[in-house]
């Protein structure tokens, strides 16, 4: 009960404060990317005083994308590039978007801080856990590897239009989306720290920085790379050995809003400070060479994604650098 009661003040979403106008710049999607979103609106919104509200909203990458294609939105934070189905769903509304890269991020294994059995898996590990006939085969931790518990194994996931849920099935089970049914889906990052932290059964996975701001709670589970088994972390990540949980995360913006002055303004103030901001969120920055792409991309209005309608797996920030350098 202390964890639970201690737990409460987790949530991270919140709602702007004071503010008079009607000049509002609305904004939805990924829950990892939200921590970031979050403190460029607020630091705005007080540059601001007042003058503008940013609202902002988390319902997964998948479900930003619905509602940013569909015009209801002028940002959308994504934690894997826009899909092809997106990509065509946008262009049916005639909505031209913006793509611009903000960090790197590695994709955290975690189980309950107790658990002291379960400290390191392999990439094999991984795909017999989570790929669709584990569902009636492990249902213990032992059935995944001899020597783990002999207890049940209780998963908690993103859900299903979550960029993380898409990146990790992708990555790991071979095919975006194929996993065994029987998870627990959690409708934010935060949600999943709060249940693997009450279960000391639970095994998940979320974005970086929700593991690294709640290792009181969570454990982090080493994933083989190669020779090593490594737990992500800005040298892992940033060097490209975190693999194949690495990924770029984006914000799209809607070009249509870039006429309005405060959406214009919101999103050079946010990417001016994304390096500062992205760290203060416990993400990865890109380098300087990747944010001056980005700028130019913001400057010259270039539309339409660098990407090819799907997450690249195993794609190392050189290689954001030089796609974005092509296009």
């Amino acid at each position: 009960m202390k964890i639970i009661e201690a737990l409460k003040g987790l949530n991270l979403e919140t709602r702007s404060s004071a503010w008079s106008g009607d000049r509002i710049i609305k904004i939805d999607g990924s829950s990892t990317v939200y921590p970031i979103t979050k403190l460029a609106a607020e630091e705005f919104q007080k540059a601001k005083k007042g003058a503008v509200k940013v609202t902002l909203g988390i319902s997964g990458t998948g479900g930003g994308f619905k509602k940013f294609c569909g015009g209801e939105t002028d940002l959308s934070n994504a934690s894997r590039p826009i899909l092809k189905e997106e990509i065509d769903a946008c262009k049916e509304t005639g909505i031209k978007y913006i793509e611009l890269a903000l960090a790197y991020d590695g994709i955290a294994v975690v189980v309950n801080a107790s658990n002291r059995d379960v400290f390191a898996m392999t990439a094999a590990d991984l795909k017999k856990i989570w790929e669709p006939v584990a569902e009636k085969r492990v249902t213990k931790w032992c059935h995944a590897k001899p020597g783990w518990p002999e207890t049940l194994l209780k998963l908690y996931t993103p859900g299903a239009s979550s960029g993380t849920f898409y990146y990790f099935t992708k990555a790991v089970v071979g095919k975006a989306g194929s996993s065994r049914n029987d998870f627990t889906p959690c409708e934010n990052n935060d949600a999943i720290v709060r249940s693997i932290a009450a279960d000391k059964d639970g095994l998940g996975f979320l974005g970086y920085a929700y593991y690294a701001r709640n290792k009181k709670y969570l454990g982090g589970v080493a994933i083989n790379a190669g020779n090593w088994f490594l737990l992500p972390s800005e040298e892992t990540v940033m060097s490209g050995t975190y693999q194949p949980l690495s990924r770029p995360v984006f914000v799209y913006v809607n070009k249509s809003s870039v006429d309005r002055p405060e959406v214009k303004e919101f999103v050079e103030f946010y990417f001016r400070n994304a390096r500062r901001l992205v760290r203060q969120a416990k993400y990865f920055p890109l380098p300087d060479a990747a944010y001056e792409l980005v700028a130019e991309r913001f400057r010259k209005r270039v539309t339409g994604s660098v990407f090819t309608g799907e997450a690249k797996i195993g794609m190392r920030i050189e290689d954001l650098v030089k796609l974005m350098q092509t296009h």
